[in-house]
């Protein structure tokens, strides 16, 4: 059975897929929670999804809300999911969030329920939080 592979396929080391199966199982959201590098502020706001690539910026523009954001990322609802790995181009209502166009990439991707899908996103820059949030002041979109 096991010589049925393709010899045309690239076999993956043992030991490099031992320690990713490793790292994989210690992927608990304790641990995730963990390691963030940044620190995060619960925000809700409107934010507009699109494709990264700009030859396919009209096949997709989906609204979500944000539930935290860092300088490093965020953490937003769809009510359709992404692709974990592509890459996004994420605009706020300036209004409600002060916070420029950016790109970022999808981490991970949950279904939450039947319409919302948890999607976890790593900016390609770092962002500045607004001053509010630096300052400690309270803010219209804090909650």
């Amino acid at each position: 059975m096991l010589d049925d592979v393709d010899p045309l396929v690239d076999s993956v080391n043992e030991d490099e897929a031992f320690a990713l199966l490793q790292e994989l199982s210690g992927n608990t959201p304790d641990e995730i929670r963990r390691q963030r590098a940044h620190f995060r502020l619960t925000v809700k706001a409107p934010v507009i999804l699109q494709p990264g690539n700009s030859s396919e910026l009209l096949s997709l523009k989906v609204k979500g809300v944000t539930g935290d954001i860092s300088e490093g990322g965020l953490k937003a609802v769809f009510p359709i999911p992404t692709r974990v790995g592509d890459i996004y181009r994420m605009q706020f209502d300036r209004a409600t969030l002060d916070i420029p166009l950016t790109f970022a990439r999808c981490v991970r991707c949950r279904l939450v329920r039947e319409d919302a899908f948890e999607a976890g996103f790593r900016f390609f820059a770092p962002i500045c939080l607004p001053e509010q949030a630096a300052t400690g002041q309270p803010s219209q979109w804090e909650t």
